[in-house]
């Protein structure tokens, strides 16, 4: 037990969350470079490179630069087994970004200096906030010109209600970027345009106060300011409590630039220090004192994990379906039959890896804290919940967002039903894209229901190039959905009394679903159907 306790807390899994372009992913690739598991970061944007960041693996991110979907990457990095979710910064792909938290104990939020907080990052910033995991962050991009520091740390105060803390503090910005300097070491990063990487940057120690050596580091004009600066900031801001930082109510600010690879080791070492290991999980097993929450600690003796994300396709040659997990308890023996909660039934986890986006390898072992894949043949879930057999664990799933914008598809080629049929089902069940059927209707014709409008695009797209399928798309008016809650038997939802543009529909599942234009024909069904229970998030426990 000791050895697996030892193998535990050398975990760290944590998040990388930021708005569009505000360099998540290149200080994702920086980590990876690091960490030695790529051999050269791959160019985000840019017509002369055929390179693409190692996270975006999907082929509609390698074309569009953007990133749609999570990734999960793995390495070892100075002891730690780091496994990094990288999520999509775009408010489209809101509801794989939600998903992948709730399997993270930790959170980097990527703040663009020039910028600040874009809405993207308050969105995700609240999720963080509901589950209390450390928040570290990292402003970008100082070698730009950027906001005044100051008011970044303020705006960051204010906006999510936690105090701040900054590490290091920038030397000027833009042309004038100077470096940084390191507030509890009492020492200078020296910032080198040309530096990129290419050789371990090391703090030259220096005493503030020392104007010869400071003057020749970064000239007067600098360190003039730079005592200024010092002198408020260490009379003004929060003191430094790593309880605080590992509940979420303090966040440690690092100052950086992921392009030039300056700062970004610095931060890595300083955030493992910091960042706990392998946190606790809720379990709302129903047999076990009537539902109630019971913590489940990294370090119990059996095996637990949930299933946070499933993704079909990731291997071209085999068309393979692979389930996410995150593992929350013990440790993981390839070839040990666990038990599937939800389906109650004994399983076994066929071809167990360890990621690196798209890339794998088989793997014996696994620990609390590790995400692995496995194959899917078709019997997970989000949320489901896998553990040893016996054990009385099963962990809240996870909620779906409501879907904000719907569209009519219906399949082109007749000779393609079953291609169009798998490919709509295996799409929905990963989660994100959500699909819906009018009863009694073939599968000729179904709804597609999105959190944002470019995952039309997305679905679009991997209908044509994984299933090789083409169809017509018409836009609805409709804009809000609701689950029946009511049982079939009691309530057949074919007698209902409703407006002429609601529609009842069926999810993949089976469960019956409301469709509506506006408030209006919500207030409108439930007036002129007595007793019809409507609710606008569906959780599997």
């Amino acid at each position: 037990m000791a050895d697996i306790r030892n193998h535990i807390e050398k975990r760290r899994t944590f998040a990388i969350i930021s708005h569009p372009d505000a360099g998540k992913t290149t200080l994702t690739e920086k980590f990876l470079l690091y960490g030695g598991a790529i051999q050269s970061a791959g160019a985000v944007k840019g017509k002369s490179s055929d390179r693409h960041a190692t996270s975006d693996w999907m082929e509609i991110e390698k074309k569009r630069g953007i990133s749609v979907t999570s990734s999960v990457l793995q390495f070892e990095y100075e002891g730690y087994h780091i496994n990094i979710l990288d999520t999509p910064g775009h408010q489209d792909f809101s509801e794989d970004t939600y998903r992948t938290l709730m399997a993270a104990d930790s959170a980097v939020m990527v703040i663009d200096g020039a910028k600040g907080i874009e809405p993207q990052t308050r969105k995700l910033f609240k999720v963080c906030a509901m589950r209390h995991i450390p928040i570290f962050t990292f402003i970008n991009k100082m070698d730009r010109e950027t906001r005044d520091p100051f008011d970044l740390i303020d705006e960051l105060e204010k906006e999510f209600g936690i105090g701040t803390y900054p590490m290091n503090w920038p030397i000027g910005c833009g042309v004038d970027f100077k470096g940084v300097y390191e507030r509890d070491r009492h020492s200078i990063l020296a910032y080198d345009e040309f530096h990129a990487g290419r050789k371990r940057l090391k703090g030259i120690e220096c005493d503030i106060n020392d104007v010869e050596q400071m003057d020749s580091l970064i000239g007067s004009y600098a360190r003039e300011a730079l005592v200024e600066q010092i002198e408020l900031l260490d009379g003004a801001c929060f003191d430094f409590d790593i309880e605080k930082v590992r509940c979420g109510k303090l966040s440690p600010v690092f100052f950086g630039s992921a392009l030039n690879n300056f700062g970004v080791e610095a931060f890595l070492e300083r955030f493992l220090q910091m960042t706990s290991a392998p946190l606790s999980h809720m379990s709302v097993h129903p047999a076990v004192d009537e539902g109630t929450p019971t913590e489940i600690s990294p370090f119990e003796d059996n095996f637990s994990a949930f299933v946070f994300k499933i993704q079909a396709n990731m291997n071209k040659a085999h068309r393979d379906r692979i389930a996410f997990m995150r593992i929350c308890s013990g440790q993981f023996e390839r070839g040990e039959e666990y038990f599937h909660v939800q389906a109650g039934r004994p399983v076994k986890l066929s071809q167990p890896q360890q990621m690196m986006a798209q890339e794998r390898e088989i793997i014996e072992t696994a620990y609390a804290g590790d995400i692995i894949g496995v194959f899917d043949p078709g019997i997970f879930s989000i949320g489901d919940t896998i553990a040893a057999k016996g054990a009385k664990i099963q962990y809240a799933g996870i909620p779906t967002f409501a879907p904000e914008h719907f569209a009519v598809v219906e399949q082109i080629d007749s000779m393609k039903r079953k291609q169009f049929a798998k490919g709509m089902t295996q799409i929905a069940q990963e989660g994100a894209i959500q699909i819906f059927f009018e009863p009694n209707t073939g599968m000729e014709r179904v709804i597609v229901g999105v959190v944002g409008v470019l995952q039309f695009d997305v679905l679009q797209f991997r209908m044509e190039s994984e299933y090789g399928v083409k169809y017509y798309k018409h836009d609805t008016p409709h804009q809000l959905i609701r689950y029946i809650d009511n049982d079939p038997e009691e309530l057949n939802p074919a007698s209902l009394r409703l407006m002429q543009n609601t529609k009842w529909v069926q999810d993949v599942k089976g469960r019956n679903l409301l469709i509506f234009v506006g408030d209006y024909e919500i207030d409108w069904a439930l007036d002129k159907n007595p007793g019809l229970k409507l609710s606008e998030f569906h959780q599997n426990i």
